[in-house]
C-alpha cells in the first residue's frame, strides 16, 4: 500500500531518559492516532560516536550525527526535537528556527529569562514563516489534567480561589549519590525548582488559564557537596576518586503566589521527600466546585460539585472515549502510564504543524513559566514578602 501522508522527518538531539521518552513517543504516535502526516525517525545526535550508534539502534533511529548542527543541514529532517541540559536549548532551538526546522524543546525552556526571551522571539519570527516551535511540558497531556482544564473552561469550578500544588520525589536522599548534571547550576539553571517545580507552574497555569503574577518563596540545598560523577548514556557513577564537588542547585523550592484572577496559590517542589516517587499533585478550588488530581493515580480526576453538596468528592476513571485523548487507545477501564503523555504531545505537535496553527504550550507560554522561575529565586535569595512576576 502506498503512503499518501507526507513525511515529516525528525532529528534529536539527546538520548538519555527523555530522548527514551520522546523515542517511544515518535515510534508510536502514527499507529495509534490518524495523522496527517507520517513522522520518520531520521537522525539522532549525541556527542559520543559509539554510545549514540547504540542508542540509535535500540531506540529506532535511522541514522546517527555526532555535531547536532548537522541534523540541520539534513534535507531529510523538517523538526528538531531537543532533549538536552537546559544550557544548550537556547543555541540549538535559535538555530534550528532560523534555519527553517520546526521545534520541540524540552522543559524548562531555557536556563535564564534572558535565553527564554531569545528563544520566544526567535519562535514568533519563525512562526510568520509556517516554522512551529512547543515546549514540552508533557503534564499537560494527561488525559486527567486536560479534563480538569475543561472542567475549569466549562465554568463547572466558578471562580478560582486557591491552588495546591507539590512535585515530590526522592531520587537525591542518598548523599552518596554523585553530582550529575541536574546538581549544577551551569548545566541544568536550577534543581528541583526548574527540573520539576517548572511542571506545577505550568500544570496550574494551564488549568485554571491564569497566570502567577507573584511569589514570595523559600529555597534550600540539604546537601551541599557530593561525590564528583562519571555520567555515561544518562546514567551516573561515582568517579572513584573520592573527590567531592558543590552542589550549586537547590534541592527544595517552597513558594506562595498570587493568580491573575486574584485566587492564591501554594507550591512544593522537593527532590527530598523521601518515599515518593514521582509525585505531582494539585488541588484547585473554586466558588463552585473543586477537582483534585494525583500523578500516582493518573487515570482518576477527583471532582466535587458544589450542586450536589450531599455527594462530595467523586471519582472520574478519565478512560472513556469522549475524554482527552483516551478514546483512541483500550476500551474504558483501560489506563494509561507515564510514557503516554509523550505520544499526545507529538501527536499535538504534528497535527499543529500540518494545520499551520501555532501548537500550544508555545515558547512564550514556556517564557511566562521561565519568568515565576526567576521570580522564586529572587524571592529566595533576598528574602522579599513579595516578588512580582515580570511582565505579569
Amino acid at each position: 500500500m502506498t503512503e499518501s501522508r507526507p513525511a515529516l522527518g525528525v532529528g534529536m538531539v539527546g538520548y538519555a531518559f527523555m530522548g527514551r521518552a520522546h523515542s517511544q513517543a515518535w515510534r508510536s504516535v502514527a499507529s495509534v492516532f490518524d495523522l496527517p502526516v507520517r513522522p520518520v525517525m531520521a537522525a539522532l545526535s549525541g556527542r559520543s560516536p559509539g554510545r549514540t550508534a547504540q542508542a540509535a539502534a535500540k531506540l529506532g533511529w535511522a541514522a546517527v550525527e555526532t555535531d547536532w548542527k548537522r541534523l540541520l543541514e539534513r534535507d531529510d529532517v523538517q523538526i528538531i526535537d531537543i532533549c538536552t541540559p537546559g544550557d544548550s536549548h537556547a543555541e540549538i532551538a535559535i538555530a534550528a528556527l532560523a534555519a527553517g526546522k520546526h521545534v520541540l524543546c524540552e522543559k524548562p525552556l531555557a536556563n535564564t529569562v534572558a535565553e527564554a526571551e531569545a528563544m520566544a522571539a526567535a519562535a514568533k519570527e519563525a512562526a510568520a514563516r509556517g516554522v512551529r516551535s512547543m515546549v514540552a511540558f508533557n503534564y499537560r497531556r494527561v488525559p486527567a489534567v486536560a479534563l480538569a482544564r475543561r472542567l475549569v473552561e466549562e465554568g463547572r469550578l466558578g471562580e478560582i480561589r486557591h491552588v495546591r500544588a507539590q512535585y515530590l520525589q526522592d531520587w537525591i536522599v542518598d548523599p552518596d549519590f554523585p553530582l550529575v548534571w541536574r546538581l549544577r547550576k551551569d548545566k541544568a539553571g536550577s534543581g528541583a525548582l526548574g527540573d520539576i517545580g517548572a511542571h506545577i507552574i505550568d500544570t496550574a497555569q494551564y488549568i485554571t488559564g491564569q497566570h502567577l503574577t507573584g511569589v514570595s518563596a523559600l529555597t534550600e540545598t540539604f546537601i551541599k557537596e557530593r561525590p564528583l560523577a562519571e555520567e555515561s548514556s544518562g546514567l551516573a557513577a561515582q568517579s572513584g576518586t573520592g573527590e567531592k564537588g558543590e552542589v550549586t542547585v537547590d534541592d527544595a523550592a517552597l513558594f506562595i503566589g498570587r493568580l491573575s484572577g486574584g485566587g492564591l496559590a501554594t507550591f512544593e517542589a522537593t527532590r527530598f521527600a523521601t518515599g515518593r516517587k514521582n509525585a505531582l499533585r494539585i488541588e484547585v478550588n473554586g466558588a463552585l466546585g473543586s477537582l483534585s488530581f494525583d500523578f500516582e493515580a493518573m487515570n482518576e480526576l477527583w471532582f466535587y460539585d458544589g450542586a450536589e453538596r450531599d455527594a462530595g468528592f467523586r471519582r472520574i476513571l478519565v478512560t472513556e472515549p469522549d475524554h482527552p485523548y483516551a478514546g483512541a487507545w483500550w476500551p474504558p477501564g483501560h489506563g494509561l502510564g507515564y510514557e503516554h503523555t509523550f505520544v499526545h504531545e507529538t501527536k499535538d505537535f504534528l497535527e499543529a504543524i500540518a494545520a499551520g496553527t501555532d501548537p500550544v504550550p508555545s515558547f512564550e507560554d514556556g517564557l511566562r513559566v521561565q519568568r515565576v522561575l526567576a521570580a522564586v529565586e529572587k524571592s529566595a535569595a533576598d528574602g522579599s514578602r513579595f516578588t512580582r512576576v515580570e511582565g505579569s
